[in-house]
């Protein structure tokens, strides 16, 4: 019995790979989302939005004007925040749910998952602000390719450190997503699996009675543990509606958040001054709450589902990637 216990120890997950996996797969997700991500913030952002008529005409009209790197336009700070990133959500992940169970052992509802992600959602916000403050205001540069640095010391020297984490509460409340997101997968995964996943090829620990346990409290344990009970077609599927779920419940929050980051804070800044419709000269985009009134209000309520199509169209080839990537790493480095 202790030469089978050991053997199933020594095909547990290393969390080091864990993590190593969740970023690399990160970082390609990313680079296939991107240009998806690019068309969305022009949609939504209120000096670009007249621009473009549809998905189609934004990508070709992007690549004929800014060339093909025109779409990768404020990929850097992404990229370099997906390791952080990865790391805050799979802790703060980790912690939410060991607040809810007795034992990691103990297999969570499905709601306690949503409030898991929900809590990871919210406290990942604090990294993804002023990085997605930076990309976008990368992004909605048409005539020139700044990069971060510049973009990062102009908003740090306009209005300190304040100025980088503008949009904080929109972040939280669409990154509340992560716990439609987690709930929808995990369901989705339930559905088409009734038992375990096969000993041979989930990550479960082994305590001294031989007896297998699997971490519910570990995000990416139960990713692996799912991966080895289900066919690439259920697991991707999982992930799309997971997607298509994820955003559409918060989508409305991108928006604002997306509309209240492209400009500053301050009454007379430029991009207010070329954002702003009617000619007014109050901040439109000031709070939250104003952007939300002054959208619905020049806009009405399709407004807070501009660029939905892009990141909904992005869901079936990013999840491809992640799990393709994920699971390649996960074998190469076990």
């Amino acid at each position: 019995m202790g030469d089978n216990a050991q053997k199933s120890k020594q095909k547990s997950i290393d969390p080091t790979v864990d993590f190593v996996a969740g970023t690399i797969a990160g970082i390609a997700g990313l680079a296939i989302a991107y240009p998806f991500d690019t068309v969305k913030v022009r949609f939504q952002s209120p000096q670009t939005s007249d621009k473009y008529r549809s998905t189609l005409h934004a990508f070709s009209t992007i690549v004929r004007e800014e060339r093909f790197r025109g779409l990768y336009k404020g990929i850097t700070s992404p990229m370099l925040s997906c390791a952080p990133l990865n790391g805050l959500v799979f802790t703060s992940y980790r912690f939410f749910m060991r607040l809810q169970l007795k034992s990691a052992d103990d297999e969570p509802t499905i709601a306690q998952i949503g409030l898991a992600g929900v809590g990871s959602g919210i406290v990942a916000s604090l990294i993804a602000c002023p990085i997605e403050l930076i990309k976008i205001r990368q992004q909605n540069i048409i005539d020139r390719q700044p990069t971060a640095r510049d973009v990062a010391l102009d908003i740090f020297r306009r209005n300190g450190i304040r100025g980088l984490y503008r949009g904080l509460p929109a972040t939280a409340l669409r990154d509340v997503g992560y716990g439609v997101y987690f709930a929808t997968y995990e369901a989705t995964c339930r559905y088409f699996s009734r038992h375990p996943p096969p000993s041979s090829e989930s990550p479960l620990d082994c305590s001294s009675d031989g007896k297998q346990h699997a971490d519910h409290s570990s995000l990416l344990s139960e990713v692996e543990s799912e991966a080895g009970a289900l066919s690439w077609p259920v697991l991707l599927f999982a992930g799309a509606l997971a997607g298509v779920n994820g955003w559409f419940t918060t989508f409305m929050f991108d928006v604002v958040k997306t509309r209240m980051q492209s400009v500053d804070r301050r009454p007379g800044s430029p991009e207010l001054h070329a954002a702003s419709r009617g000619g007014r000269s109050s901040h439109p985009y000031r709070t939250t709450l104003s952007t939300i009134v002054h959208s619905y209000r020049t806009e009405g309520m399709s407004v807070f589902f501009r660029g939905l199509s892009p990141t909904l169209i992005r869901a079936i080839p990013v999840n491809m990637a992640t799990f393709g990537v994920f699971e390649g790493v996960v074998h190469l480095l076990s």
